[in-house]
């Protein structure tokens, strides 16, 4: 078994929900070191600023002293290979992520072919939960609190009421 093995788990995390942090619970127990790679989000548009969006990863990975949080923009690739990643972990809530991430692995392996996709599935209480949703529910008002950690649940409603829809 290869040691000092480097995973790394990208994604924007917008908010970072209870089925994230199972995602990197179960990373920490197969890989040495972890990078949670909070993604500037060009492409999306973000409820969160990004260094909003790494605090709340940080409080949620503090447990893991084998956890790292850092931020990349540009190509995944880059940062993956500069950080001598041997990993990437995807997360797979259910069949219809399945078909995109499968895309997405192939493409990775053409651009970095030394490094493996591992995809990991939640727990079946965090199966269906979604940051969309999350941050959906929380604009119109609802509870959120069994989706997320009660840090993020508080950050959440305070980003509701700074934009007026509370």
């Amino acid at each position: 078994m290869a040691q000092n093995v480097i995973a790394v788990y990208p994604g924007t995390f917008d908010p970072m929900t209870l089925g994230h942090e199972d995602v990197v619970r179960r990373a920490t127990q197969l890989f040495d070191h972890v990078i949670v790679a909070v993604a500037a989000g060009h492409h999306k548009k973000t409820l969160f600023s990004l260094q909003e969006r790494v605090d709340m990863v940080r409080e949620a990975v503090v447990r893991f002293p084998q956890v790292e949080v850092a931020t990349f923009s540009g190509l995944l690739r880059d940062f993956v290979v500069a950080r001598g990643g041997k990993a990437m972990v995807r997360g797979l809530r259910a069949v219809t992520d399945f078909d995109y991430e499968f895309q997405l692995a192939g493409m990775n392996r053409s651009l970095m072919p030394d490094v493996e996709t591992v995809f990991l599935t939640p727990s079946d209480k965090y199966q269906f939960i979604s940051s969309t949703f999350v941050r959906e529910i929380a604009v119109l008002g609802g509870e959120v609190g069994k989706f997320v950690s009660p840090l993020v649940e508080e950050r959440l409603a305070d980003k509701v009421r700074s934009l007026g829809r509370e």
